[in-house]
């Protein structure tokens, strides 16, 4: 028998910025045509409900799309940087095998030595299960502030052949996004519940292994995945937890203002929420403008929604993320949308000042 899930909940800390970032550049997914065939990239279009994507240019990464989001969210809330005590980085695009890229976040963005800042490599549930590392960090240090910044440039990486290398149809599903959060202290908060999964024993449903350590020769391969079983993983696995969690927290449907799921594929959305019990009108879709942006696409769909909404208006919205591990997780939490930023398109771009040694030889 399943032990009962895993749940926390944290009094006194909220959400109180989040900003969503995207390059400049948006492309619609009718380019595949000549390249896929007509046919394939309609079917596509309709069973994905993927429209286009935005896609970062070589020079610019994830990590320079999160500074831009946390740099926005700063200057609109008048947060000093000094204020800030921890910085959370969740990607599976990261700058640099080594350091953590969320090192150079801490450098850039200007935050104390008296902080602290690390990587994590989460997927599409990586937004949940940030926020429970982020909530826990402020609880345990009673930090005033955390950044929790997440993330990844995965079709960018794709057309650099390092994901993906020899599937063309992956290059329609991914759109590349970065997203800031702030995360406060505040008396007056709502509660934040979440709950948590994984099966590693599934950890080969999803899997990328080129260039990491298990599996050094394997350069021509990029990510393996069986759809099958991650289909049935979402369909099942994931519509049982949400129901399971509303059982437990003694909420249904009609308490949600809507239902924030990971944007994997619209088809497979549909299917949640009917198996859930939320209306369609409930679900929230970004994926057709932005594609599949891993542990992005939560809060790039409460952006969509709700970034250009004016005033202040509480919205309770039910999230959960799943995905690579196999991991899921939902949060529970209200949200001023006054709090949600509207998207930031941004050209920025970090040059780090290394240069390679074929470029010194030249």
């Amino acid at each position: 028998m399943r032990a009962k899930m895993i749940k926390s909940v944290f009094n006194d800390i909220r959400i109180s910025a989040m900003e969503t970032a995207v390059s400049t550049i948006w492309e619609d997914v009718d380019r595949f045509k000549p390249l896929m065939g007509e046919s394939t990239v309609q079917k596509f279009k309709k069973s994905t409900g993927v429209l286009g994507q935005y896609v970062s240019p070589e020079k610019q990464t994830t990590s320079d799309l999160a500074c831009a989001a946390a740099r926005k969210i700063l200057e609109e809330k008048c947060i000093d940087p000094n204020k800030i005590g921890a910085l959370v980085f969740v990607t599976q695009t990261p700058d640099y095998a080594k350091p953590a890229t969320a090192c150079v976040l801490q450098f850039r963005l200007g935050l104390p030595i008296d902080s602290i800042a690390f990587d994590v490599n989460l997927g599409c549930s990586g937004f949940v299960n940030g926020i429970n590392i982020a909530a826990s960090l402020m609880q345990s240090s009673k930090l005033k502030y955390a950044l929790l910044l997440l993330g990844d440039t995965a079709y960018r990486d794709q057309i650099l052949n390092t994901l993906y290398p020899k599937d063309d149809s992956g290059k329609m599903l991914f759109g590349d996004a970065a997203v800031a959060v702030l995360m406060e202290s505040n008396k007056n908060a709502e509660p934040i519940s979440c709950a948590y999964r994984t099966d590693g024993s599934r950890f080969k449903s999803i899997i990328h292994v080129n260039s990491h350590q298990r599996h050094l020769k394997w350069k021509e391969y990029g990510s393996l995945m069986d759809g099958v079983g991650v289909f049935n993983f979402t369909i099942n696995d994931v519509p049982e937890m949400i129901k399971e969690f509303m059982m437990d927290a003694g909420t249904t449907p009609d308490d949600y203002d809507c239902l924030v799921l990971h944007q994997a594929n619209l088809y497979v959305m549909k299917q949640v929420a009917k198996r859930t019990g939320f209306p369609m009108e409930k679900m929230l879709v970004s994926i057709d403008e932005f594609a599949n942006t891993s542990s992005a696409s939560i809060p790039t769909a409460l952006t969509k929604y709700y970034g250009k909404e004016a005033g202040n208006r509480i919205i309770r919205p039910l999230m959960c993320g799943f995905g690579v591990g196999l991991s899921w997780g939902i949060v529970d939490a209200k949200i001023n949308v006054s709090d949600i930023l509207p998207l930031l398109q941004t050209d920025e771009s970090f040059d780090d000042g290394l240069v390679s040694p074929s470029e010194k030889e030249n």
